[in-house]
């Protein structure tokens, strides 16, 4: 087919265009003059024909293409004064809208948020620490003797060719707070830790810790004891219990671990608890005088206490976690689940 044929066809397939929709109006420009439309294809056939066609058939050609452009909002007028430009399937406006999933925090901070917010409220405030530190703040200052097995390379990440380390407790940080401010001090610490250990479903090679610090004149083992309840009753619920069990750390003396009746079955067993009634949730003790002396801190005037827990440990409780790695492997399934779940401040 010749020029000359092919611009009288689409001369007159544009005298008899029509469309109902907004949606025949763009199938019919996109036909025309779309990258493979028959106007497009027409001009690109122009360029190769000799100069004297060009001259007799530039000018139709022009008049072609705004014909078809013309034709093609011609159309569109119509359609939009019909009524009828709506492409495609109309809107049920009596549908339920579609709501976007709202993220949600992650069950530690929940969890760390809840337990500093508990102890806010009855004076503590919060301190924070580097991660990395150095061998005095993380050990020698915290009465750690130099053989302690904490300071080998199995339970410790060691930096800087072994001078420096990732923290393996915010106990360091309570030791700052000692040697740069003056009694009384009540003080919590949470924040990230590090131990090299290896990772299953009961232990990780970083996970979170709060811990808390008092001291001032006439703090007693009662003032431990009366605070620690309180927070678990505030926790889990009026209707647990706590107990103390004897134990040893190198920086405080006596030292304790902390029981509570298991929140999951009562204090009835189950596996949760092992069937014992109970689940240890920290440890604790009075302050050790050799502790309060390397911090500038007159042990004869002043004590004071110390607890600290793991807050991957307490949201197993609360939630009920079964493996301790779902904290860390960002399974949506998993996360969904804590949507919407308040922080308390």
């Amino acid at each position: 087919m010749s020029l000359t044929e092919r611009i009288a066809a689409i001369e007159e397939a544009l005298e008899r265009a029509t469309a109902g929709t907004a949606e025949d109006v763009e199938r019919f420009r996109v036909a025309m003059l779309g990258r493979n439309g028959a106007v497009t294809e027409l001009f690109e056939a122009f360029r190769t024909v000799s100069a004297e066609e060009k001259r007799a058939l530039g000018l139709r050609m022009n008049l072609l293409k705004q014909s078809a452009q013309g034709r093609v909002d011609a159309l569109r007028d119509a359609v939009q004064a019909s009524g009828s430009e709506t492409s495609g399937p109309l809107i049920d406006l009596s549908a339920p809208a579609r709501i976007d999933p709202f993220g949600g925090h992650h069950p530690i901070p929940i969890v760390m948020d809840r337990i500093v917010g508990i102890f806010s409220r009855i004076g503590f405030n919060v301190s924070h620490g580097p991660e990395v530190e150095d061998d005095h703040h993380n050990f020698g200052a915290l009465n750690f003797p130099p053989d302690h097995p904490a300071r080998d390379m199995q339970d410790t990440f060691f930096v800087d060719g072994g001078d420096r380390a990732l923290r393996t407790h915010t106990s360091s940080v309570q030791v700052r707070v000692m040697e740069n401010s003056k009694p009384p001090i009540r003080t919590i610490s949470p924040g990230r830790v590090y131990r090299n250990e290896a990772i299953s479903a009961r232990a990780h090679c970083m996970f979170h810790q709060v811990e808390g610090l008092y001291v001032d004149k006439e703090v007693s083992f009662a003032d431990l004891k009366g605070t620690l309840d309180h927070f678990t009753k505030s926790l889990f619920g009026p209707e647990v219990t706590i107990r103390m069990r004897p134990s040893y750390f190198p920086f405080t003396e006596p030292s304790a671990e902390v029981d509570m009746s298991c929140s999951i079955c009562g204090g009835q067993g189950c596996n949760i608890c092992k069937h014992s009634g109970w689940v240890e949730i920290m440890g604790c003790g009075m302050v050790d005088p050799a502790v309060l002396a390397i911090c500038g801190i007159d042990p004869e005037l002043y004590s004071g206490f110390a607890f600290g827990m793991g807050v991957e440990r307490i949201a197993q409780l609360l939630y009920r976690v079964p493996d301790l790695r779902l904290y860390w492997e960002n399974d949506v399934r998993f996360l969904d689940q804590f949507t919407g779940a308040a922080v308390q401040r």
